[in-house]
């Protein structure tokens, strides 16, 4: 007896075999939203809060990668067009800028974890004589960023390691120097080790703020500082990441804005 053609799945035994995206695989985020698919409203959420923060929705940005996400999950069944993921409408999505030597560094959070963050000029000062003026961001600039930034991170060893590299970069020199920037973060990073409770830890941003001031030199940002604040974040990171919106990102994200300026 012949067999007959192998029947095509139908929609519904497709979808059980198809797996939704992901905040987890298009973003750097940990725990239970890393786990969660991309939602149209999500995507909607998202769209909202860069155009009432930036004027419009940001090409390649954000919002639009949460949206290309949210369609295919959507065209694929796995979601519907009003779902909302839970942690998402519990805890909400936003869009913030901090102004650092006329540049804003724009960050995007989604239920609290930063999932995006990049830095615009401002508009620049034409002086007298037509010359465009624009200045680099430096390493101190670029420190006091992520007090903005990720100011409620308890800081870690890795926060430590990488402020150390940058304060090694900014000064020229291997000494640490007694309660500057980097003795303060190492000495923040081992007390927080041994404490358990959250409020009692030392904050990145009690570390950082008028981080300028703080170093007895500084220097613009280069890609050469940046690699190194990875580096140093990278190594001493159990998870060998580098924290969104941290210390590192900061600094990178300065160095990339640098190479467009004549430092």
């Amino acid at each position: 007896m012949s067999q007959g053609q192998p029947r095509r799945p139908d929609a519904a035994a497709q979808r059980e075999n198809q797996e939704p995206i992901k905040y987890g695989d298009v973003f750097n985020v940990r725990g239970e939203l890393a786990e969660k698919p991309i939602a149209p409203q999500d995507a909607a959420m998202m769209q909202t809060a860069e155009a009432e923060v930036l004027g419009q929705t940001q090409k390649g940005g954000t919002a639009s990668v949460m949206q290309a996400a949210a369609t295919r999950n959507e065209q694929a069944g796995l979601v519907g067009h009003n779902d909302v993921t839970n942690i998402t409408g519990e805890q909400g999505v936003s869009v913030s800028e901090t102004d650092v030597a006329g540049r804003r560094i724009i960050t995007e959070s989604v239920a609290g974890q930063v999932v995006g963050q990049y830095v615009e000029p401002t508009p620049v000062l034409i002086s007298q004589v037509g010359v465009i003026q624009q200045t680099a961001i430096t390493i101190g600039e670029a420190l006091e960023a992520t007090a903005q930034t990720a100011g409620d991170k308890p800081v870690d060893q890795s926060d430590a390691a990488a402020i150390q590299a940058a304060e090694v970069r900014a000064t020229g020199s291997n000494v640490i120097i007694p309660g500057g920037l980097a003795a303060t973060a190492q000495s923040a990073a081992s007390h927080n080790a041994s404490v358990n409770s959250n409020e009692e830890k030392i904050k990145l941003n009690e570390v950082l703020t008028g981080a300028t001031a703080k170093l007895p030199a500084d220097k613009a940002v280069t890609r050469q500082d940046a690699e190194g604040a990875v580096s140093a974040e990278l190594r001493n990171n159990p998870n060998v990441a580098t924290h969104p919106g941290g210390v590192a990102s900061s600094i990178a994200a300065a160095a990339r804005l640098n190479e467009n300026v004549n430092v």
